[in-house]
């Protein structure tokens, strides 16, 4: 995601789930201020336990954040930042996730997702059908996404599919740029 953000800047991390991601993030690129999210407390309290470890001058208290709520803690953000979020969470969440960003993101910012999509087209990996299956049974609600039909609804809310990396077991690095 590196060349995806920018050099400065806030970066929002939606569903930052126990913080490792915002730790590794705020090692890895001094120069931005990374703002933790997640709905859980169990979650909150560990993303707040990493930060306090580390204790990098450059990641927010996290906060409380549910992507289907309306109003959001933040105001704005330089770039959006999504891992593993969208295939355990109902659809709802990934409408959500675009809603905020659309409302957050000025033109010509990123909104970067990561994680597991079926893509038209592509052959769907044997352990992404078994992890696919293994979520639906969890819960009806949750399950790998097409990416084009996150796309599309992305495009509804004023951003345009950037970039599409593959990476590592089966999974995808998506950025999205506000229009």
């Amino acid at each position: 995601m590196r060349p995806w953000l920018p050099e400065r800047g806030l970066v929002l991390e939606i569903a930052s789930g126990s913080g490792e991601h915002a730790v590794f993030f705020a090692e890895a690129l001094p120069g931005l201020v990374f703002q933790p999210t997640d709905p859980e407390p169990a979650a909150i309290a560990s993303i707040g336990a990493w930060a306090a470890e580390t204790g990098l001058p450059n990641i927010c208290p996290p906060l409380a954040l549910d992507v289907t709520q309306a109003e959001w803690p933040v105001a704005e953000a330089d770039a959006v930042i999504c891992i593993n979020m969208i295939h355990i969470a109902p659809w709802d969440a990934t409408l959500g996730l675009l809603d905020g960003a659309s409302r957050l993101l000025s033109s010509g910012r990123s909104l970067c997702l990561y994680g597991p999509y079926r893509q038209a087209g592509v052959s769907f990996a044997p352990s992404n059908q078994a992890f696919d299956e293994d979520l639906r049974r969890r819960n009806p609600a949750w399950g790998i996404r097409q990416l084009e039909t996150v796309a599309h609804e992305a495009e509804l809310r004023g951003f345009r599919l950037e970039a599409v990396q593959p990476m590592p077991a089966n999974n995808l690095c998506v950025r999205f740029v506000r229009d």
